[in-house]
């Protein structure tokens, strides 16, 4: 018997069919900026200058993580494309970068079409919620990589913002105060530690909670940095986007080296599903709050005045938030009481 690449687990013919059914899709999340269809040997978006007079490029590249084993054993694969896109732009949105587009690199161990469509529907999905372009990407079948019914998803996203109106939590100081936006359920954080703590029947009957796509916030923070512009007391000095590390690490990121962030873990409502992991896994407190966003997804740092004009604006997008922390005069150092 004559060897093929076919025979050794790789079917070009089949991805290569796999492309053109997803073209007609992928269209639906093309700005005018893109030049090119998909399936070129490169990705061609045209740089919106006009809008700009100092331009910065911002980009980021994460991947949806251990979450997948739970759409793999639930066979629900809709939902984690849009936790791809999120995560990236979601990240880039943090120093008021605008999403501009998006490439995803799906790896598998054997081509499954109809499994492979559902994920980039989400990606697509994820996409048309941030308001960038799904311009191009990579489907690898690896067999001996990852078995058979597994795959992997990350992706890369580019996005740009105007220099002078880079946020970088520079501006923070004593007095502000930390807004918390909610999140969407647990995310895309902390799944290795939620297969530990429950069983695979558990995992499975609660796959429809757990598998709740990551929020994507780029359309309600760039209303707010546009209204921002024509009253500047409505300048947002910080935004963390509440991933791994969850409030200790993705906050100190972003506050000077002279104050503290104290959050007050009882000045929202922690969902449900938070407290479920932690009593029936027996998971210290400190913990849940380095691990899980416990219900805020992503955090802003204004001035205390701002609070019921910026409530206003996020309410708008049903985006509930309120005051969860103060900025305290400290050591970079964040604390929850």
């Amino acid at each position: 018997m004559k060897l093929t690449y076919k025979k050794s687990g790789v079917d070009i013919k089949k991805a290569s069919l796999f492309k053109d059914q997803i073209k007609p899709l992928v269209r639906k999340s093309f700005r005018k900026e893109v030049l090119k269809d998909i399936g070129s040997f490169g990705s061609f978006f045209r740089f919106p200058k006009e809008k700009y007079k100092n331009p910065v490029l911002v980009s980021s590249s994460d991947g949806v993580g251990t979450k997948l084993k739970i759409a793999i054993l639930a066979n629900k694969h809709d939902t984690v494309g849009i936790d791809a896109v999120a995560m990236n732009v979601n990240d880039i949105l943090c120093v008021g970068a605008e999403p501009l587009f998006f490439l995803d690199y799906i790896a598998c161990g054997k081509l499954e079409p109809g499994v492979l469509f559902d994920v980039v529907k989400g990606i697509n999905n994820g996409c048309i919620q941030a308001g960038c372009s799904l311009i191009g990407g990579e489907t690898a079948e690896m067999p001996g990589m990852y078995n058979e019914g597994d795959y992997d998803v990350a992706g890369f996203c580019v996005g740009v913002v105007e220099k002078s109106k880079i946020i970088d939590g520079s501006k923070i100081t004593a007095g502000d105060v930390v807004m918390g936006l909610e999140s969407n359920g647990l995310h895309s954080n902390g799944f290795s530690l939620v297969r530990k703590v429950l069983s695979k029947n558990e995992l499975i009957k609660m796959s429809n909670e757990l598998l709740k796509p990551t929020r994507i916030y780029v359309r309600p923070v760039l209303s707010l940095l546009r209204l921002a512009k024509s009253d500047k007391r409505l300048a947002i000095k910080g935004i963390a986007h509440i991933t791994g590390g969850a409030f200790y690490n993705k906050i100190a990121r972003i506050i000077p080296h002279n104050v503290d962030v104290v959050i007050d873990k009882h000045s929202w409502r922690v969902p449900k599903i938070f407290r479920l992991i932690q009593n029936k896994g027996n998971v210290p407190e400190d913990e849940m709050y380095q691990t899980f966003n416990m219900g805020i997804g992503m955090v802003l740092v204004v001035k205390p005045y701002n609070i019921p004009k910026i409530k206003s604006a996020l309410e708008k997008f049903n985006l509930r938030s309120g005051i969860i922390g103060e900025v305290r005069r400290g050591k970079k150092q964040v604390k929850i009481v």
